[in-house]
């Protein structure tokens, strides 16, 4: 990789791994934390994640615990899950939150699998942005002759590459993430 292209693999680094967060937090029929990631709670006047003011478990498969490590917060930490709109209906017992996950159906599988493949396309949209305006810089550089005819042809080129190679890359994630999805 010259260190032309080096800054737009590295933006392009970045829309994979946005994906892969996104990817995160959207569950597969079992609780997984990281559903939980976005979610802050006003905590002394200030907004802070609820990791950072509960204790977030996974005692079963398709439960979620929370453990405020202040009771005075489990009305703040339900009013932030609901307003999160998980599809679940928090319950507490005064010291402990937990959520628990239905199975999923198959029509909310589908719904969930059309969703990844927008938030994918989306992704592979950003990765074609970059490229484009990658290939926009070189061809003005090559205009005020900082480039040759054969750096430009050549910069081109492995940009087209990094393109393929991430958009693959979301390709496979995005298969995985589906698969996950509709297994039962």
């Amino acid at each position: 990789m010259s260190e032309s292209t080096k800054p737009y693999e590295e933006k392009m680094q970045k829309t994979e791994n946005n994906l892969r967060e996104d990817f995160l937090t959207i569950r597969a029929g079992r609780a997984n934390p990281h559903l939980l990631d976005k979610i802050t709670v006003e905590y002394y006047g200030t907004p802070s994640p609820l990791q950072s003011v509960a204790n977030v478990s996974v005692p079963e498969a398709r439960i979620i615990q929370i453990q405020p490590w202040e009771s005075s917060l489990i009305k703040a930490i339900e009013k932030e899950i609901n307003k999160a709109n998980l599809g679940v209906t928090p319950n507490n017992d005064g010291k402990v939150i937990r959520l628990v996950f239905p199975e999923l159906t198959e029509e909310r599988r589908k719904d969930l699998s059309k969703d990844i493949r927008k938030k994918s396309e989306n992704s592979k949209i950003a990765i074609r942005n970059i490229r484009r305006d990658a290939v926009d810089t070189f061809k003005k550089q090559k205009k005020s002759d900082e480039l040759t005819e054969d750096d430009l042809k050549d910069l081109e080129s492995e940009m087209q590459k990094l393109t393929d190679k991430y958009i693959d890359r979301i390709d496979a994630m995005t298969e995985d993430k589906i698969k996950e999805i509709m297994t039962v």
